[in-house]
């Protein structure tokens, strides 16, 4: 992780990112981000764990690579309906302020509060300590339009080299 957060705030400094055109075979966004097998992924980069009832919902870590040092974070409160593709809160870097899209439709039902005070669990634990909400999804049928790993690394890869 420490490493990770090293090489990210190296290639900010040194204007490096996954935009400049990358060496033959060297995919930069790859060096800095992981994606996990067994999650689901939205084109609008979060993620989702589908857990019985419950999914767990936050941002990928290649978003949050892309945004930088995340300084806030705003999300619905418990019971809060959100739909797919529509928005349910909002992150704040130092380098822009981005909508949060809900990749499924339900209800919210835990928030995690953690982020009001310490909005970098996302760059430091995007998969763990950095989830966002849980929702009790009202059409679970919804996952099955998303991406598993191996089809959001290649959106990424495709996403990264149209810039």
């Amino acid at each position: 992780m420490a490493l990770r957060l090293w090489a990210s705030s190296a290639a900010n400094a040194l204007r490096v990112s996954a935009r400049s055109p990358p060496l033959p075979g060297f995919s930069i966004s790859r060096c800095f981000s992981s994606v996990l097998d067994g999650l689901k992924y939205a084109s609008s980069h979060e993620w989702v764990k589908h857990d019985g009832p419950i999914a767990t919902i936050g941002i990928t870590d290649h978003a949050q690579d892309h945004l930088g040092e995340l300084v806030f974070v705003e999300l619905p409160e418990s019971g809060a309906s959100v739909s797919k593709g529509g928005p349910f809160g909002a992150v704040e870097s130092v380098k822009a302020t981005s909508d949060v899209n809900s990749p499924i439709s339900g209800e919210v039902v835990e928030v995690n509060t953690k982020l009001s005070e310490t909005p970098g669990l996302i760059n430091s634990s995007p998969y763990d300590d950095g989830w966002m909400i849980k929702v009790k999804p009202s059409n679970p049928s919804e996952l099955e339009s998303l991406m598993g790993s191996k089809e959001y690394i290649k959106f990424c890869e495709e996403e990264d080299a149209a810039h």
